[in-house]
């Protein structure tokens, strides 16, 4: 039996635990497949100083950061986008278009690979990457500790906060412990799931039942971050971006991306790799049609929601909204 198969049978027992056990088929169970995120899963077990998350915090908002001095981590991971940019591909420090839509930042402490290909194992080397990417940035990783350097305030900060002061690791490390901090748990969904019957209203009831049965989201969408941390072809019209392949030649991975986490989702259209689904309706329609190319995905099937189910399942991706509040840091000056 496969996976996504088991995934369904554990879904249906326990649903029907719910109803031998009395529970209101109004107010569906959430299996302990889904969940909410517990404590920040830090590295090793070694939690940053305040300072060394400080530093991230102005390394995120920092356009010096970039070749040009005129983008920084947050253009393109805007936090009232849920941290995505809006765009359907994100778009570099020189003005060009980039090949992939850009990924919302949420819950990355409980992410195992990263970038939507998964090329990056850690955040290190995720916070690291679009710096110095020439198509995104465009900083030389040779000119990033140089650029700082001239930075009073910087050299400062680092220097209080670390024993070896500005080093390249050192900044990585602070921008990376930032990312970790950007957490969503307190939403509608988990007070839900805490016990609160009141959280929910009944179109996102009904779509958590969607989510779990006939639209079967949590073969893919499960755990506490609503991720499998895999990588799938969906069957979008694009299948010309190689994706994991990339990473991974000789598999079967080709166009096959990471399952995004859903919290937060309703804040960062437009969605899929390529930008492609405008809305959250238009994803589930994508789904309930079973995709528009032939998928290697075999979960991507014809689903046959009803109009209302469909709107059920967008109201209950709304439930997973918990926006995550980050105000713009006090930076350095350029003073010497």
């Amino acid at each position: 039996m496969r996976c996504w198969q088991l995934a369904r049978v554990g879904v249906w027992l326990v649903l029907m635990m719910g109803i031998l056990s009395g529970a209101d088929d109004a107010y569906p169970l959430v299996p302990p497949s889904l969940g909410t995120p517990g404590a920040i899963p830090w590295p090793d077990g070694e939690v940053p100083s305040a300072a060394q998350i400080a530093l991230g915090h102005q390394l995120f908002f920092d356009r010096r950061l970039s070749g040009t001095g005129t983008i920084s981590c947050v253009t393109c991971h805007d936090p009232s986008r849920g941290f995505a940019d809006g765009l359907v591909k994100g778009q570099g420090a020189h003005g060009e278009r980039l090949t992939r839509h850009t990924p919302a930042l949420v819950n990355l402490a409980w992410g195992t690979l990263f970038f939507m290909d998964g090329r990056s194992p850690n955040l290190e080397q995720q916070a690291l990457g679009p710096i110095v990417n020439p198509h995104e940035m465009d900083l030389p990783r040779e000119q990033l500790v140089p650029r700082l350097q001239q930075m009073m305030g910087y050299r400062d900060g680092f220097a209080a906060a670390y024993p070896d002061g500005l080093t390249i690791d050192n900044i990585i490390y602070s921008l990376a412990s930032f990312e970790r901090t950007l957490v969503s748990r307190n939403s509608p969904f988990d007070r839900y799931a805490a016990g609160d019957k009141t959280a929910l209203n009944s179109d996102a009831r009904r779509g958590l039942t969607v989510f779990l049965d006939q639209g079967n989201c949590i073969a893919c969408h499960r755990g506490p971050n609503l991720t499998n941390q895999s990588f799938h072809n969906l069957g979008l019209r694009d299948q010309q971006d190689p994706g994991r392949a990339a990473i991974m030649p000789g598999t079967t991975l080709q166009a096959a991306f990471k399952t995004p986490s859903l919290r937060n989702v309703a804040l960062s259209a437009p969605y899929f790799h390529d930008g492609s689904a405008a809305t959250l309706a238009d994803v589930v329609a994508f789904y309930n049609r079973g995709g528009d190319q032939p998928p290697t995905n075999p979960q991507i099937t014809e689903l046959g929601l009803s109009a209302e189910d469909q709107r059920a399942l967008v109201a209950f991706m709304e439930s997973l909204t918990d926006p995550i509040v980050v105000t713009p840091p006090v930076l350095p000056p350029d003073t010497p």
